[in-house]
């Protein structure tokens, strides 16, 4: 009966620690970026961008930014504000279904893996290395290629890659949690091990798998970026930071605005999401003061 104060005590804590988190300069300015960002993203998701991003008009092509087009126009007279809201929009869609797809099953072979081990903790270990044999960018590459091209084939490349990662965060922590007390003693008055797990484990590791989930998030972004930029990414029409991006090489010393924008909108995502998630693994980490 003891251990009921002590996971209450525990989940003070976490709760204490989020709010920490945000409280910190790195985590308002990350929240900032991504409030910029998600702002931006829907005003493409709900066609409130100035213009159609996939609208052409040649008379105000490379036209710099003006009060019409606030970012200025492409080689086709595309506005590129609207294109960067609709690139982002699109962006972040890949990211969280991915990120999410990646977390869903990669948290579950690893929490079985850790919880029971034996061959199933081997079975997913197996899986895990060879997926961690190739470089992420590469195998990322190789599954868009060989698929149609669409966002969803993109979505599940990256899931793919990050299946493995969230696998390895989950398993180490099981491996810990499976001894603790209070896990025990569920155990011991006749809880099932699903409902344990359900009940003790995974609610004491949540921390860590949502530090990931924000991470990765950024690591999407630029993934799908990446491969926009080789052209195997969101297809056009629709607009792609990393397509835009390709397309400005060539136009850099006429249309500079081109590259900038689009970049500009890339590191402010990757840079947020990337405050949160420090400040998140900040908080929640003892050893820092996350208490």
């Amino acid at each position: 009966m003891s251990n009921v104060p002590d996971v209450a005590l525990d989940t003070s804590r976490r709760s204490r620690a989020w709010i920490a988190a945000f409280r910190t300069p790195s985590g308002i300015i990350g929240l900032v970026l991504m409030g910029i960002v998600v702002v931006l993203s829907l005003l493409a998701a709900f066609n409130l961008t100035p213009h159609d991003p996939a609208h052409q008009d040649v008379a105000v092509s490379l036209q710099g930014p003006s009060a019409s087009h606030w970012f200025g126009t492409d080689q086709f007279g595309r506005d590129i504000f609207s294109r960067v809201c609709s690139g982002l929009a699109n962006s972040l869609r890949v990211a969280v279904v991915s990120v999410a797809a990646a977390a869903v099953v990669g948290t579950f072979l690893g929490v079985v893996a850790g919880y029971y081990q034996g061959l199933v903790d081997r079975g997913v270990g197996v899986i895990t290395n060879v997926l961690f044999a190739f470089p992420s960018l590469l195998l990322a590459l190789a599954l868009a290629a060989t698929l149609e091209r669409s966002w969803v084939t993109v979505s599940l490349a990256i899931a793919v890659v990050y299946l493995p990662i969230f696998a390895r965060v989950a398993r180490g922590p099981v491996l810990t949690l499976r001894s603790a007390d209070y896990v025990l003693a569920s155990t011991a008055i006749g809880r099932s091990r699903l409902s344990t797990l359900f009940e003790h484990v995974l609610p004491n590791m949540s921390g860590i798998l949502v530090v990931q989930v924000t991470l990765s998030l950024s690591w999407a972004i630029l993934t799908e970026a990446s491969l926009s930029f080789l052209g195997f990414g969101t297809p056009p029409p629709a607009a792609s930071l990393g397509g835009m991006v390709y397309d400005a090489q060539a136009l850099t010393s006429v249309a500079p605005w081109m590259l900038i924008f689009p970049g500009l909108a890339l590191i402010v995502a990757v840079i947020g999401l990337n405050l949160v998630g420090d400040s998140l693994r900040a908080a929640l980490d003892p050893k820092t003061g996350g208490r």
